[in-house]
Parts: C-alpha cells; sequence; structure tokens
C-alpha cells in the first residue's frame, strides 16, 4: 500500500513536470530543458506506467498517442452554434463595419478590438471537464460536428489537462488546427517519392488528417493549433476583456497566437492589417487575413449575433492568392546531376504580389498525376507565397485534342539516351559530365568549398569562362594559364594571378574531396568520406560492384547503383584520368577523416548559429570521427540538432519536427 502511494505521487509529480514542460515548448516556444532532458524524465513515466498498467490515467502525456482505429464520427451537438465570419475586403468595409456596431451601441468613441492573424485552417471545438480533454469536435455546420477526440488528443499543441488552477469545471475552447508551410511541403515531398497521395495547401492536409478513421495516421502528421476563443464555460469565472481571456488561457497550457493584440478604434485595425499583411509571408503557417473582435465581452453580448455569424467581429481578407492562367508551352532543364526537370512556361499573371511566367512542375511522375497540357487552363499559387506552381488543371476548359506530354527519351541538350532509376521520380541524361547544360554546375560544385576549394572562382567567372567555350570539364581547370584568364572581361592580374595559385594548391586534396568533387549523384560529403574509409582508394572504389557498394556504410541500393553507373562510363573514366594526370593527388599531408567511435554511428546531426568554445569545422571534424552524418538542413529523420548563438530558422524548424536540440556545451560533454 505504501509503495502504491509512492508510486502514484512519483508518477503525479511526472505528470505535472511533462505539462509543464510541454507548454513551455509547444504553447510558449520557450523550452527551459534539452531534449535529453525530456526524453529522460518522459522514459522514467513510460516505465512506471509499464511496469503500473493499472495507473495510466486518460490525461496522461504518455496517451498522445494513436489509438485503434474508429468505425465512424459520431455526431455531437455544439452548445452554442460555431458561426462563421463576414468578410471585409477594403477599407471602406471595415469602416462600414465599424459605423454599424457603434451605431448600434450608440457610442462616438473608438472601440477597442481584438486584432488576431485569421489562420487558414480546420475550426474545431475542444472540451475539458474539471482540466482534463473530454471531447474534441470539428465544426461541421456550426450546429452539429463530428467526434474526433482520437485524433485532437494527438496534436502536440493540445494539452491532455490543463496546467494550473482557476479554470471552469466545464470548459470549451474553439481553436484552428493547421499545418506550418515547411513541415506540409515536406509531407507532400515524401509523399511524391513514395508515390503516395499528394496534397493540394496545408489546409486540405490538415483537414484530411483530422478526419482519419485511424488516429496513427493523425498522429504522424504535423499538425498544430491555435486557440482564438471559448465557447462556452460552467461553474467558473472569466474575464470580461477577449484580449485577457487569450492570456488566461494562455497560462492554463493552450496554445494561443502570438500576434493577437488589443487596438483603439478603427484606424489602428488597418494598421495592423498592413503590417501583418508586409510580414505574411514570413510567418511559418498560411494566413488568410486578419479577424477583428470587439474586445469587451459585454459590448459583444450586447451586439448578439445574426443566423451565421456575429455581428462583433469581422474577417479583414488578403487579396487572392490563386489565379487562372494558360499553360504555353512545356520546356525541360537539365541540373548539375543530370535531374532533367519539367517547367511550364505559362501567360504571365500577378499571383502573390508577383508576376508569375515560369513554373516548375518538379518531375515527370507529378505532370502526369495532374495530367498538364499545353494549352490548359490552370489554377497557380505561390507555395509559401515564394514558389509558384501548378495546383490543378481546369478540365472544363481543355482545348479539343491537345495531347499527353511525352516524356522525353535524349537529353533536350546534349542528345543522350535519358533514364530513371527504380524507386525514383526523377529523369536522368546520362550524359554526364560532357553534358552542356550541367557543365556550369558540375564545375561551381568541383570548385565549392567541400569539394577542391578553389578560391577566386565565382558563379559568373565560370558561366563566362564555359560560354566563351575555354573550359568544358574539371580537368580544362588545370589547362588554364594567366593569359587565358586575362581574356574575361574585367579580369586583372592579380586576380588571375590569385586563382591560378589556388588551382595549383587544390591538387593537394583528399580523396574523399576529391570523390565529393565529382557530383555522383546523391554522393554527398559524408558519404564521400564512408567511401574513402571503406576502400582505401580510387581504383578499388571505380572497380567496385553494388553488392560490395552496399556494404559501405549508409549506402543503400539507389546510391549504390548511382556511384556504380557513373564510374561504368567510359566519358567519367577519361575525364577522371586527365585530372590526377594534372597532378590532383592524396598522398600528402591531407589525412582522411577516420572514424574513432560509434557513439554517434548513423546518428543525422545538424548545425546551426555560431559556436564560441570550438570552430563549426572542428566541431564537423569531431561528429565525423564519432560515426556521425553531418546534415545542412532539418528534417524529420534529424536525430540531433546542436545550436550555438544565434541558430536561426533551423533550430524552430527542429522544434516543429521534435527533433532533439543540444546546446554547445551539452554537445561536448556528450561526445567527450
Amino acid at each position: 500500500m505504501a509503495t502504491s502511494k509512492i508510486i502514484k505521487k512519483k508518477l503525479e509529480l511526472l505528470r505535472k513536470q511533462i505539462r509543464f514542460h510541454n507548454n513551455l515548448y509547444y504553447a510558449l516556444d520557450e523550452p527551459e530543458i534539452s531534449d535529453i532532458e525530456y526524453d529522460s524524465i518522459f522514459r522514467e513515466l513510460i516505465a512506471i506506467e509499464k511496469n503500473f498498467p493499472e495507473l495510466i490515467t486518460s490525461d496522461s502525456p504518455s496517451q498522445k498517442v494513436g489509438a485503434e482505429p474508429v468505425d465512424y464520427f459520431p455526431s455531437v451537438a455544439h452548445k452554442n452554434p460555431m458561426l462563421s465570419l463576414d468578410n471585409v475586403f477594403n477599407d471602406n468595409d471595415l469602416f462600414s463595419f465599424n459605423s454599424r456596431i457603434q451605431e448600434r451601441l450608440k457610442i462616438d468613441s473608438d472601440i477597442w478590438y481584438s486584432a488576431e492573424l485569421k489562420m487558414d485552417g480546420v475550426a474545431v471545438s475542444i472540451i475539458y471537464e474539471n482540466g482534463v480533454l473530454t471531447r474534441g469536435a470539428t465544426r461541421g455546420d456550426g450546429k452539429i460536428g463530428e467526434d474526433i477526440t482520437h485524433n485532437i488528443r494527438t496534436i502536440k499543441g493540445v494539452p491532455l489537462k490543463l496546467l494550473g488552477i482557476g479554470y471552469p469545471k466545464v470548459l470549451e475552447v474553439r481553436g484552428e488546427v493547421f499545418i506550418p508551410k515547411q513541415l506540409f511541403y515536406k509531407f507532400n515531398q515524401n509523399a511524391r517519392k513514395k508515390n503516395q497521395k499528394t496534397f493540394v495547401n496545408p489546409r486540405n492536409a490538415a483537414s484530411g488528417s483530422l478526419r482519419q478513421l485511424n488516429s496513427r495516421i493523425t498522429a504522424s502528421r504535423p499538425l498544430d493549433i491555435f486557440i482564438y476563443s471559448v465557447g462556452f464555460f460552467k461553474n467558473g469565472k472569466l474575464p470580461k476583456k477577449h484580449s485577457k481571456i487569450l492570456n488566461r488561457l494562455s497560462s492554463w497550457g493552450l496554445k494561443t497566437s502570438p500576434e493577437s493584440v488589443c487596438v483603439k478604434g478603427v484606424n489602428s485595425c488597418l494598421d495592423y492589417y498592413k503590417k501583418v499583411k508586409e510580414k505574411r509571408k514570413k510567418y511559418p503557417y498560411d494566413i488568410d487575413g486578419v479577424v477583428y473582435k470587439v474586445d469587451d465581452i459585454n459590448l459583444q453580448k450586447k451586439l448578439g449575433s445574426l443566423s451565421r455569424s456575429p455581428r462583433w467581429a469581422v474577417a479583414h481578407k488578403f487579396p487572392g492568392q490563386e489565379e487562372v492562367t494558360v499553360i504555353q508551352s512545356i520546356d525541360f532543364q537539365v541540373g548539375r546531376t543530370g535531374a532533367i526537370t519539367p517547367v511550364a512556361r505559362v501567360k504571365p499573371v500577378f499571383v502573390g504580389g508577383v508576376t508569375v511566367s515560369n513554373i516548375t512542375l518538379h518531375n515527370m511522375d507529378e505532370l502526369y498525376r495532374k495530367d498538364i497540357r499545353i494549352g490548359d487552363s490552370v489554377f497557380v499559387r505561390r507555395a509559401g507565397d515564394v514558389i509558384p506552381e501548378v495546383i490543378s488543371v481546369l478540365k472544363d476548359k481543355r482545348p479539343k485534342n491537345i495531347k499527353p506530354i511525352e516524356s522525353p527519351r535524349y537529353c533536350p541538350i546534349c542528345h543522350s539516351k535519358t533514364f530513371q532509376l527504380p524507386n525514383e521520380t526523377a529523369l536522368r541524361c546520362s550524359g554526364g559530365l560532357l553534358c552542356s547544360a550541367q557543365k556550369a554546375e558540375s564545375l561551381k560544385h568541383f570548385l565549392s568549398k567541400k569539394a577542391l576549394d578553389v578560391k577566386g572562382f565565382g558563379s559568373k567567372l565560370i558561366e563566362k569562362l564555359v560560354l566563351n567555350d575555354q573550359i568544358e570539364t574539371p580537368d580544362d581547370l588545370y589547362n588554364l594559364t594567366k593569359k587565358d584568364l586575362l581574356k574575361v572581361e574585367r579580369m586583372g592580374d592579380k586576380l588571375a594571378e590569385k586563382i591560378i595559385s589556388s588551382l595549383e594548391a587544390s591538387k593537394k586534396t583528399t580523396l574523399s574531396r576529391f570523390i565529393y568533387s565529382l557530383g555522383v549523384p546523391e554522393v554527398g560529403e559524408i558519404t564521400a568520406v564512408n567511401l574513402a574509409q571503406h576502400f582505401k582508394s580510387l581504383d578499388q572504389i571505380m572497380n567496385s560492384n553494388t553488392d560490395e557498394l552496399i556494404q559501405v556504410r549508409d549506402i543503400g541500393g539507389v546510391v549504390a547503383n548511382n556511384i556504380f553507373d557513373f564510374f561504368k562510363q567510359k566519358k567519367n573514366k577519361i575525364i577522371i584520368k586527365k585530372l590526377i594526370n594534372s597532378g590532383i593527388n592524396w598522398k600528402s599531408r591531407h589525412k582522411e577523416k577516420k572514424v574513432i567511435s560509434d557513439k554517434l554511428s548513423g546518428k543525422r546531426i545538424v548545425l546551426t548559429g555560431a559556436f564560441s568554445s570550438i570552430s563549426r569545422s572542428e566541431l564537423k571534424e569531431k561528429l565525423l570521427i564519432n560515426g556521425a552524418k553531418v546534415s545542412t538542413s532539418v528534417s524529420s529523420k534529424t536525430d540531433f540538432v546542436v545550436y550555438g548563438k544565434k541558430p536561426g530558422s533551423k533550430l524552430a524548424k527542429a522544434k516543429n519536427f521534435g527533433v532533439s536540440i543540444l546546446n554547445e556545451q551539452q554537445f561536448i560533454r556528450l561526445i567527450s
């Protein structure tokens, strides 16, 4: 009995700790402990609950996982209707809205409004009883929604139990579920690679995720939420100002928008609208306008509601971000690795603040999936207000007798045969280093810091040398003379000498750098290191088969095939021989990185920010010799993000993906 009490007390403490840190992390974005410390607390909770399953409660943080699929969504009635908002589209409309309120209230003074972002997501209702989440529902028709409690529970930003004290016995809150833009694009990207269904936009993705019968699917989706109001409450008190209510909700662990402000008068509303509109593309989530609500709750009650919308609130919508245009032609571009990308040339159209005339179609699979043809009218938007994309085809407007686009059998530049690897969406040119479209990009890669590290070469200089037919392949670089360089416009003696000297210095390198410089498809810096460590010599790498290549650390079937095919091509072998004959070698003072520990074996780690006690290159070296893979971008597959001062957006992405985060000191302790 005594043990049971001790265990219960321990569980209560652990759950309280986790809820507190969940709130700091998900709601306030102000974590106080590292992810390693958090994971340690969470593992302790799981271990105790595993040994004492009878002590598991529905509000335990351990229960935020998908449950068994449900057969259907039961209908639930909203105690108070979930109304829609009327829209205004310009300044005059907003002034008219404000005038109607003043007339109805019979006041002349400026009204205080709560100004908030209008999230482009899915509205939901969440009920807490005695602080514990008991029900989640969709808006439905405003009066009747669908019970999606099993899915709501999986959203990380939704607490299963409220924090603190003072909340009503029964509390219904309303919020907007959404998916952050970057996570949405990553989700679609992964879906394309797996030939799975993609979503048109983040809102559709959020909606589809919430209506999954299997909550494990919902749990795998990167859903987030902002709570924007209280639907009803019983046996408790709330502030008499909407803005204060939001603050109170936040103190109970509910996630509210950080951009909500209280402003006085309609002109201040317009100032807020303009500021938000200017910042729109910088927000990590989609918004389609702003919302103004009379801040005083008593005044809201006096104003009342219409059948479908409240009189005390309005949505100020942004101009539309989707437009219709016509596909005039489809061209094919060839990148550094030979990937062939279809590009639509469209009738110029103004979308999201810019004129769009060219739109990438990503790959042939995507082109076929959307069935895009020359002459089609299409919906166009700027994904994340940045990248133009074709949303869909208006097939009812399709001209007669227009034919589907055929996948090119030959490279449009060098006329080499095209190919497509198994389980890969990209169509590629087989021309390798001799494909002229790949020349400039391949040369830039060859000269880059992580490759041969030749200083003095800028992108424009490389492009000019290629355009002047002075260089075609990497070996041509080592035949350049000062006289050759001086033929280039704006080239001076000192710079020419610097470039020649840097080219000469670059001949002393490492095997891994040389392998990386060749630009083998999907062979990055770390894979190149692993190849050099495993085979020890270039000849062994070039003569290896796919079975031997798969034995290398972190190399799978696709990459193995890429390596084998690259070194099998006679053209590439000739260029490599010429480079070695020019004097490139790795037998000097440069030594390969050696793995001295498996402590971080296979771990994908991203570095961000400035480090004080160790340089970034030294830190990277420590990672490599401990068996880690160093990546430049954060994804769901990242194991750790190590950050220093001024970390930037990578840290925020890590938080969104739920990736473990370590500061400089914590990481050094980990590997010491």
